[in-house]
């Protein structure tokens, strides 16, 4: 599919998304966003994508924030539609049953910051800042940063960012917990494949479950270690496990096919 504001790419089953808008520093624009959620539900529907990578294009940017020009006059159902649309695209990241990993090459701001916690996993390069400045404008994460911030870092910390408006660097990110992994620039897209590879070696119904799982920690009125039972229960009736354990038992490797 041909798409105007994204650029995507699959090899061995890895998908590249690079959000495509380097004169704007990848600032997340309605077009951005009708990019993204198409190419989000190929990800859901595609056999032959086994995990995501979401990139920027250039050296400056992951996504430097939202496109702050769509923003002036917005009323409050027009801001409550926006904000919407956002959360919708970022929670089905979020809940994707394949696992998207941000590979953070720049700024990360706003939007963008949002965007990166929306995936399971966030790998940056040296350069890579991050920030939630909307009080700067006196507004505040609308795509989910004020819930999600909170969850990977602790409220302590992400109060006082979502607060002050500051930007960390990578480092300090990764001390955090925001990041799992800081590496040079050259060794971004990297890391991330050979993370997304390992992934693929197992069984594709039991990673899936593991997300809804780590989900679910989350969501109220779940008792999470009660749809772990569930979960784990529904794995035991999969052609997989079967496949898993016999490979074990017979010390040789599993050959998954996501059944």
């Amino acid at each position: 599919m041909a798409y105007e504001n994204i650029l995507t790419s699959i090899e061995n089953g890895i998908l590249t998304i690079t959000i495509n808008q380097p004169h704007k520093l990848n600032a997340l624009s309605k077009g951005v966003f009708d990019d993204l959620d198409a190419a989000v539900k190929d990800v859901y529907s595609n056999d032959e994508i086994t995990g995501v990578i979401i990139t920027g294009a250039g050296e400056k940017a992951f996504v430097a924030g939202a496109d702050i020009s769509e923003f002036s006059g917005l009323t409050k159902a027009e801001g409550v539609r926006l904000a919407s649309r956002g959360q919708d695209v970022f929670n089905a990241i979020e809940n994707s049953p394949k696992p998207f990993i941000a590979a953070v090459n720049g700024f990360a701001l706003g939007g963008g910051c949002e965007l990166a916690m929306a995936c399971h996993m966030r790998v940056a390069n040296e350069n890579a800042r991050f920030g939630q400045p909307e009080v700067n404008l006196g507004l505040i994460p609308g795509y989910g940063g004020t819930q999600r911030l909170i969850q990977l870092i602790g409220k302590g910390k992400a109060m006082e960012l979502l607060m002050t408006a500051d930007m960390i660097k990578a480092d300090e990110a990764l001390r955090l917990g925001l990041v799992n992994h800081v590496v040079a620039n050259e060794e971004l897209l990297g890391k991330c494949a050979e993370i997304l590879q390992k992934i693929a070696t197992k069984a594709p119904l039991a990673i899936a479950k593991v997300i809804e799982c780590g989900n679910a920690y989350f969501t109220d009125g779940v008792n999470g270690l009660q749809f772990e039972i569930d979960k784990f229960g529904e794995c035991c009736e999969t052609e997989d496990f079967v496949e898993g354990a016999s490979a074990f038992i017979e010390k040789r490797k599993a050959d998954f096919k996501g059944r």
